[in-house]
């Protein structure tokens, strides 16, 4: 078992490696890492000597701390050692590579890694992605702690969890778990858009492809349309359009309408039918019109149906519909009859009809008209959504007030975050 202290890869790389005659077998060059539970571990350590590279495993480490490193075997006993891509190196493949901290939801950089003794193992215990990390890998963290003392400011150490990262990199993805991807998951889509707005475009690539088909859909919803058609584009197709069929029809026309024909063409061909005629259709319209505003996602029943078949039917539906707050009800071939607000719902008798619940002062728009309209509608009114009705009285769509906020007001405005 190696004599082992706890440090910081920063404090070892580069130091001499002695064997166990006392000669100096090389110099510490990397670390190669592999998979452990329950943190990643070291196997064996990577030395350099007259330009080659040589690999001693981990079991062959005597002494492994600040200030000494040594093996139990001699130096021409060691095994020259060729870089292979699938190994992963702590130096090569984790310092300075950015990841997700999925606690406080925000991408840092790996600017040091700390080891710690478990069970005999070298084990990956936290990320330093602070100042000080930096500080100690260009070799000042001492002068500067000294000089920083004088001012009485105590730099801090600014430490990750292995539990608590995401990796961003290919490398890095033998060290994910499923504790942080749950993580990552459950963060509000504003902060994952907040994330993939921050690093590269193979990164969000990356990040987007591992998040489920719901958690990717509600991020890409949250982020400016020129980030959204990079990423939807550099994806495979079958994977896109699972995510743009999780996202409401209205944005779901908005990112396809902004990719190329063929790259549109070919997701929309693997969505289902039915969700691909709602796109299509809010497709034919005008960007800033009613209908290229509205969504197809609304909640109507026929106006016969009373208050508890209503109320019974969205307890069925609740999981898959957008947020409610009124119910349509509809006639023969769709017709629209009237708006029906949930509360006017939730406090009638169950056996009162739908078509005696509808609100007197009814508005609608048509689908051609200007959005900028609507939003005066809306202000005037104090509407958080208006029916879009067609020529022949048929109910075609719903705009809701956060559609009219993120495309008509302007960009400082939006929810949405810019690439």
């Amino acid at each position: 078992m190696p004599l082992f202290g706890q440090c910081f890869l920063s404090d070892v790389l580069k130091k001499p490696v002695l064997d166990r005659r006392g000669d100096v077998a090389g110099r510490l060059k990397d670390i190669l890492v592999v998979k452990g539970e329950p943190l990643a571990k070291v196997s064996a350590i990577l030395v350099t000597r007259d330009r080659r590279s040589y690999l001693v495993p981990w079991h062959e480490v005597e002494m492994f701390n600040r200030r000494i490193l040594s093996i139990r075997c001699e130096a021409a006993s060691i095994q020259a050692y060729e870089l292979a891509d699938e190994d992963l190196l702590a130096v090569r493949d984790i310092l300075d590579k950015q990841i997700v901290d999925a606690n406080g939801a925000k991408v840092v950089r790996v600017n040091d890694v700390r080891l710690e003794g478990y069970n005999g193992e070298a084990v990956l215990t936290a990320a330093d992605v602070g100042v000080r990390g930096l500080l100690r890998r260009l070799g000042v963290e001492r002068r500067s702690e000294q000089f920083f003392g004088l001012l009485k400011v105590q730099l801090p150490l600014t430490l990750i969890s292995w539990q608590y990262i995401q990796p961003l990199s290919p490398k890095l993805k033998t060290l994910a778990l499923t504790v942080p991807r749950q993580m990552v998951a459950a963060l509000h889509p504003a902060d994952l858009a907040e994330i993939l707005s921050q690093v590269s475009r193979d990164e969000g690539r990356s990040l987007l492809t591992e998040l489920d088909v719901k958690t990717a859909a509600g991020a890409l919803s949250e982020l400016e349309s020129e980030q959204q058609v990079q990423l939807i584009a550099e994806i495979d197709a079958e994977k896109a359009a699972d995510i743009i069929e999780e996202m409401p029809p209205d944005e779901a026309s908005d990112v396809l309408g902004d990719l190329p024909a063929d790259k549109a063409k070919e997701i929309l061909d693997r969505i289902e039918d039915e969700e691909a005629e709602d796109i299509q259709e809010l497709l034919g319209y005008e960007e800033h019109s009613a209908g290229g505003l509205m969504t197809t996602a609304f909640v109507a029943y026929p106006s016969t149906l009373t208050a508890g078949e209503a109320i019974q039917r969205f307890k069925e539906r609740a999981d898959r519909d957008e947020p409610t707050y009124q119910v349509y009800a509809i006639g023969a071939d769709d017709k629209f009859v009237g708006v029906v607000a949930l509360r006017s719902l939730l406090i009638a008798e169950s056996t009162e009809p739908l078509h005696r619940l509808i609100e007197r002062r009814q508005r609608t728009v048509p689908p051609d008209v200007d959005g900028r309209h609507i939003a005066t509608l809306m202000s005037k009114y104090n509407l958080i959504a208006l029916p879009v009705v067609g020529g022949d009285g048929r109910l075609l769509g719903v705009v809701t007030i956060d559609d009219v906020i993120d495309r008509l007001l302007p960009a400082v405005g939006r929810k949405k975050r810019k690439a």
